[in-house]
């Protein structure tokens, strides 16, 4: 298939490969006739010279956490199919289209957004693109397939405890979880609005920074004038790690080093109490989920695991969790004294369906495993991004992870980019 050249042909396309077997359950939603209208809307301003940005005309998906005007927001969830659709988009859509994105549709997810396997047993599981066996990562599972299968250049996610990360990492693209509340107030359904951030999915770097400097309204920079300093936090983070996790991520290690630049391994004080605090009251995810959701625990429209995961959630006190996050925020930043934190995204290659679908107990491990490094790196603030990896030139469903204290996303994007150019 020969490139696109005008925005009605890369929209033609999009919208093929929305249909196509290899994006199955990506997508919730097709708003086939606006993208079609927007991306016609497009053509014209460019042949007039007056494109809106440099984004204008690309394809893009939301997550099913967004309103779009006609469309009804799911949340991925059987209890919330029959709603009424929206009146209107929410901010976030609706400033980009006035920067001429087209909307191609609403990309599926975990129930709630509250899981990091990426399952949906109503709406179908988005297949993971290097092995339709293997889970997609959730809960910005659709978002994932959306980029990785070709449907669209960029997608938007949101990240609470890992939710556009670990899909990235597994489906083997890029995934940003920005500062909160960077591109304004959130205008999504929350699962979690202490700690519920937007994120960006795309195949590679440059169009995140593209669309996040067009959001964030940031002049940006055209690359990282220095190499950054890493630090590789000692401990679980890195101990726990499968054989195969651990020797994917220390061969990245030893390539950027070889390219000169700084990676150090610490002990991060901060990041070992805020582990000990959240394993021994629970998550401010959990109470906050609870307090959302808990009172469909007994309806039949929900999945057995989002209501295994509300019933463990039902008793949370999670005032001494959150009483410790200010101090422990600001000791993380001193510690990090400007260095980037590098580790992996996830400790393990992601499970099977069949696997867990075939045990409730081995399902919920693998769901508390796969979120344990991101979980506390939210509630820590941190804005991050998972850039894949290769093994001998072949794409691995292993991320590697860079996280930075709360406002340092452009200096985080530069970085990525830069660290991509040995690692991916």
């Amino acid at each position: 298939m020969t490139s696109p050249t005008s925005a009605s042909e890369r929209c033609e396309q999009s919208l093929t490969r929305a249909a196509a077997p290899a994006a199955r359950a990506a997508l919730i939603t097709t708003t086939a006739e606006r993208a079609v209208h927007e991306a016609e809307l497009s053509d014209a301003r460019r042949r007039t010279g007056r494109p809106r940005s440099e984004l204008d005309g690309v394809p893009i998906v939301w997550k099913d956490l967004f309103d779009v005007a006609g469309t009804v927001t799911t949340c991925g969830s059987a209890s919330h199919a029959a709603r009424p659709a929206a009146a209107s988009d929410s901010p976030l859509v609706r400033r980009a289209g006035r920067l001429g994105l087209v909307t191609l549709g609403k990309a599926n997810l975990s129930e709630f957004a509250f899981s990091g396997l990426g399952i949906n047993a109503h709406f179908g599981t988005p297949a993971n693109p290097l092995d339709p066996a293997l889970v997609p990562g959730g809960s910005s599972a659709g978002s994932a397939v959306a980029v990785t299968s070709g449907i669209a250049p960029v997608a938007i996610g949101t990240d609470t405890s890992g939710s556009v990360r670990i899909p990235a990492a597994f489906c083997g693209c890029v995934g940003f979880r920005a500062s909160p509340n960077r591109y304004g107030p959130n205008d999504f359904t929350p699962l979690s609005p202490t700690l519920d951030c937007v994120g960006i999915l795309a195949r590679t770097v440059a169009p995140i920074r593209a669309l996040d400097r067009l959001l964030a309204g940031t002049a940006g920079t055209d690359g990282a004038s220095d190499p950054p300093r890493f630090v590789v936090p000692a401990g679980e983070w890195i101990d726990d790690c499968t054989p195969g996790v651990r020797g994917a991520f220390e061969a990245a290690v030893e390539l950027l080093r070889g390219q000169g630049f700084s990676v150090s391994v610490q002990r991060i004080a901060s990041l070992a109490a805020a582990q000990r605090l959240l394993d021994r009251h629970g998550t401010i995810v959990g109470a906050e989920a609870h307090d959302r959701y808990g009172h469909l625990v007994s309806s039949p429209h929900i999945e057995p695991a989002t209501r295994r995961r509300l019933q463990r959630n039902a008793h949370i006190d999670a005032a001494p969790v959150r009483a410790g996050m200010p101090g422990l925020r600001r000791q993380f930043r001193a510690e990090l004294a400007g260095a980037l934190l590098l580790c992996p995204t996830v400790r393990h290659e992601p499970p099977r369906i069949d696997t867990l679908l075939a045990s409730e107990a081995r399902y919920d491990a693998a769901n508390a495993a796969t979120l344990r490094t991101t979980m506390v790196l939210s509630y820590l603030g941190t804005c991050g991004i998972s850039v894949p990896l290769r093994v001998s030139g072949i794409p691995v469903p292993i991320g590697l992870l860079i996280s930075a204290p709360a406002g340092a996303d452009a200096d985080l994007l530069d970085q990525a980019a830069l660290v991509t150019r040995y690692t991916s």
